[in-house]
């Protein structure tokens, strides 16, 4: 099979590899019909993720076809249409016995981290019964694969750990693909006010079409003053970070309110500065973390209804086989103006 592997920072390649097969009997081997790319998958090109190895099928995300399964898994078939969650849990350790699935003892992100993942035209699921989804008969393929992480992640980390709630005002520090999943979701609680803040004209565009009430432009607006501006002086009720470096995470400092919440959904590679000396009498929380997926059998239900698009977030379109192509646009998202791709077998 053909497969994108990792090769060292700033390598990459679209090579023939072996077809992955059962190694353990929890075990479902997926066929991918359509996956796409992470910003994620990004970092891990410039070899910020030190643990993916050289060789390494890169991708966590996707749908695709059960073409075999292991001896023990009893809620899959040859042939059953399934969603891949980037999250892998074995259902009874002692963390997913209290949801925290993204540190199962024998699971967590691996696909495209610790072991091959789904950028490959098949992908070997571990623990299938518990990290595939049943695909509902006539759904949308291009929307569920945003299922498979960025809008879990913006719900579970941004919405729900933020506390939005009914009339809040909330800042998506971060127009990106998880940005716009926190903007999407977040209107499940009918937030009073949401102000976007990015560097890219074009996102803020996107994002005011998608509920965004109120956008601010770095680099053109002085987006701490506009924002106290916007809340008469007392800041937002909840700051949600989206990017992953200290200058948004700053942001979200200056501009919570009293008793408001920092949610931290950006994957940090360095440290950032905790101004502590100013928040500890604010009465805030901040939080943080890596998605569990736990939310999206509710997702799934939500997008068949209607109430929530996530394929409006699809900008490019590739077959399976130009993904190096598909990486080019990705990787220059502003000047392609591209949010999420969608790769096709």
């Amino acid at each position: 099979m053909k497969a994108l592997t990792y090769q060292g920072p700033g390598k990459k390649g679209w090579v023939e590899k072996e077809k992955p097969g059962i190694q353990k009997p929890t075990d479902v081997i997926v066929k991918i019909t359509k996956t796409t790319i992470c910003g994620t998958d990004l970092h891990i090109l410039k070899g910020d993720v030190p643990a993916v190895t050289e060789g390494r099928t890169l991708g966590h995300e996707g749908v695709g076809v059960v073409e075999e399964v292991g001896s023990a898994v009893r809620n899959f078939k040859k042939g059953d249409a399934v969603l891949i969650s980037c999250i892998t849990s074995c259902g009874s350790c002692p963390n997913c016995k209290r949801q925290l699935y993204s540190h199962c003892s024998d699971g967590g992100w691996i696909l495209g981290h610790l072991i091959d993942g789904t950028q490959a035209e098949y992908v070997r699921i571990p623990h299938g019964d518990n990290s595939l989804y049943p695909i509902p008969e006539g759904s949308d393929e291009e929307a569920l694969v945003m299922l498979s992480d960025i809008m879990p992640t913006g719900f579970e980390i941004g919405v729900l750990a933020g506390q939005v709630k009914p009339g809040d005002s909330i800042a998506i520090v971060g127009a990106g693909p998880v940005g716009m999943a926190v903007l999407l979701t977040a209107q499940f609680y009918s937030p009073g006010r949401i102000i976007m803040i990015d560097t890219d004209e074009a996102r803020l565009e996107m994002a005011r079409q998608f509920g965004a009430t109120d956008t601010l432009t770095v680099g053109k607006d002085d987006v701490i003053a506009s924002v106290m501006d916007m809340t008469d002086g007392l800041g937002v009720d909840v700051a949600i970070e989206a990017v992953g470096v200290p200058a948004t995470f700053d942001t979200c400092q200056k501009i919570v309110s009293a008793g408001g919440n920092i949610a931290n959904v950006g994957v940090h590679g360095t440290a950032v500065d905790l101004h502590i000396e100013e928040l500890w009498i604010k009465n805030i929380n901040i939080s943080m973390g890596l998605v569990n997926t736990n939310t999206t059998p509710m997702l799934m239900k939500t997008m068949q209804s209607g109430k929530v698009k996530p394929e409006q977030l699809i900008t490019h379109r590739f077959k399976l086989d130009e993904i190096e192509q598909a990486y080019e646009v990705f990787g220059n998202a502003s000047r392609e103006k591209a949010m999420k791709v969608i790769l096709t077998q």
